[in-house]
């Protein structure tokens, strides 16, 4: 059977964006994603973060910094009794020319391997134009674009919706 997804991406998103972010001790989550997501949770969805990573790729922290943090994220969500169904991450750098670093989308082609998503009903939350446009090219039509990351043109967003955090996703996916 098809599940609806909620396809997250991390910094600005999720957690305050950081540069080059890894140290468990400098991430801190948005407020209130918690009950944001346990109401999305509830309407069926799967959650999955979605997110590039390429201070990897650029040697500023390793796979293994990025996969202690993804760990201790999950374990937090897992605290406030919320599913985080599968996190893919993209490494590499902007011109390495990969298939995974978002708008291109390898990240959600790995995550349909695993999960019968109906991607249709399916949302995703972004924080750039490149997340906006993963969603469009990977056939997810529902988008938010949060202004809590990095600053964009309101005018230029090619979102569905624009809210300021995480926390008012739930009253637009209720609708």
């Amino acid at each position: 059977m098809m599940t609806k997804g909620l396809f997250l991406d991390r910094d600005g998103v999720v957690n305050i964006e950081k540069n080059y972010l890894y140290k468990i001790e400098e991430f801190e989550f948005f407020d209130g994603i918690f009950d944001s997501l346990k109401k999305i949770q509830k309407l069926g969805y799967k959650i999955f973060i979605i997110t590039n990573q390429s201070g990897i790729g650029r040697g500023y922290y390793s796979v293994e910094d990025f996969e202690k943090l993804t760990s201790w994220m999950i374990k937090e969500f897992k605290n406030n009794e919320i599913v985080i169904s599968q996190v893919e991450f993209c490494p590499h750098g902007p011109n390495d020319n990969c298939t995974c670093r978002k708008p291109k989308t390898g990240m959600i082609d790995k995550i349909l391997e695993k999960h019968q998503i109906d991607l249709e009903n399916s949302w995703l939350v972004g924080d750039k134009s490149s997340d906006i446009k993963c969603a469009k090219n990977a056939g997810i039509s529902n988008t938010i674009q949060v202004k809590s990351g990095h600053d964009f043109d309101e005018n230029e967003s090619e979102a569905k919706y624009i809210c300021e955090t995480i926390k008012d996703i739930s009253e637009i996916i209720q609708t």
